[in-house]
């Protein structure tokens, strides 16, 4: 029986996560990989023109929800800064951070962990620096909306606050926090942060 083109990717696909999974990007080959998804070294080129691009396609469910993650919040979906003085506001970000772990915890760890030598290596600073210009249009664009608001953030506050995402997501991971208990911090996380952007914006 002929085995179907888009079979042959998914198992590179499954094969290649759990590699890049126990031993990071840099150690591992695309030999390695053909070799556990039972095609040759030559073929699996037909799939991905080279590790990288493997990599990438690897990571692609993480990279989107993190996307989409700035894009509801402070980018081309962003919603208004009034919500964050809802319960409904702090509730929605805490399903969002749990979510996202649940879903992609393998692939977080990869993409933060795992990911030296390829393009994707300094993702963590690259996306705190372009989250960094997203946020401060944000803001200019609800300075607009409410006159009475302090839009007046530093560049650098803008930055730690990605900066702390990051930490917090790294931290969970290698501690491998059960849910119940990372909901938990998770709310006194958020919390914090939410009280801490209105007391300086004045909300």
């Amino acid at each position: 029986m002929q085995v179907l083109k888009k079979d042959i990717r998914g198992r590179i696909l499954t094969v290649a996560r759990r590699h890049f999974r126990q031993s990071g990007y840099s150690r591992t080959s695309m030999r390695e990989i053909a070799e556990s998804a039972g095609i040759g070294v030559g073929n699996i080129y037909n799939y991905f023109t080279s590790k990288d691009e493997l990599f990438r396609e690897v990571l692609r469910p993480v990279l989107r929800a993190l996307e989409a993650m700035l894009q509801e919040h402070h980018g081309i979906r962003g919603e208004d800064i009034m919500v964050m003085r809802s319960e409904k506001y702090l509730k929605s970000c805490i399903d969002e951070y749990v979510s996202l772990i649940d879903k992609h915890r393998s692939l977080m760890e990869i993409l933060l962990f795992r990911a030296q030598g390829s393009s994707l290596e300094r993702f963590r600073e690259n996306y705190t620096d372009r989250s960094t210009e997203v946020v401060k249009a944000w803001f200019v664009s609800m300075k607009e909306k409410h006159r009475d608001i302090n839009a007046s953030v530093s560049d650098f506050i803008i930055h730690l606050h990605t900066v702390w995402m990051f930490t917090m997501f790294e931290e969970l991971l290698m501690h491998s926090v059960p849910r119940q208990e990372m909901e938990a911090i998770l709310h006194d996380y958020i919390l914090f942060e939410i009280q801490g952007w209105r007391a300086i914006v004045k909300i």
